[in-house]
């Protein structure tokens, strides 16, 4: 309980509203200097565990794609129409929604953003992904949405940075 009420306190600080930025070339340069800021290996490894996502997905591995979800019951996904909570109701849900490679088509991720979350010791432990997800497939199973977008809360395992919630719209 008490790791979910600082990840709560964290995510109101990832999630807070901010002002708009204003247009000026200063800020342009900023945004270009911050574009260019070296890639942690935090940042890195959460990539390349999203490229083993679309990897799987394309494929037409839905177990392979959820291997970077937590195996935890308390894994959660937010979707625009259920809140499912436990590994295996999310894998259900997507063996459901995804009968078949045809219907699963192909999946790339757009705009990814990783913000890295750092604990009271300085520590990461925790990272928000947010992005944009897009399907190309000519066949329907029940889940019906080709484009959307999701924000993703990662926690640093031993095994691995692990999904602990999907927001998909």
């Amino acid at each position: 309980m008490r790791t979910w009420l600082c990840l709560s306190s964290s995510l109101l600080l990832v999630f807070a509203p901010t002002a708009p930025a204003q247009s000026t070339p200063a800020n342009s340069a900023s945004a270009a200097i911050a574009q260019q800021q070296p890639v942690t290996p935090e940042e890195t490894a959460i990539r390349s565990t999203l490229d083993l996502q679309v990897a799987a997905w394309n494929r037409g591995d839905i177990p392979a794609f959820m291997a970077s979800y937590d195996d935890s019951p308390l894994t959660t996904f937010i979707g625009s129409k259920a809140v499912e909570h436990g590994y295996q109701l999310i894998l259900q849900r997507y063996l459901r929604g995804y009968a078949n490679k045809d219907q699963m088509g192909t999946l790339t991720f757009s705009e990814l953003n990783v913000r890295l979350l750092p604990s009271s010791n300085g520590q990461v432990e925790y990272a928000a992904v947010s992005g944009r997800f897009h399907l190309a497939r000519t066949a329907y199973g029940a889940a019906k949405q080709n484009d959307g977008i999701f924000s993703l809360l990662w926690h640093k395992t031993p095994s691995g940075w692990k999904i602990l919630l999907d927001h998909t719209a």
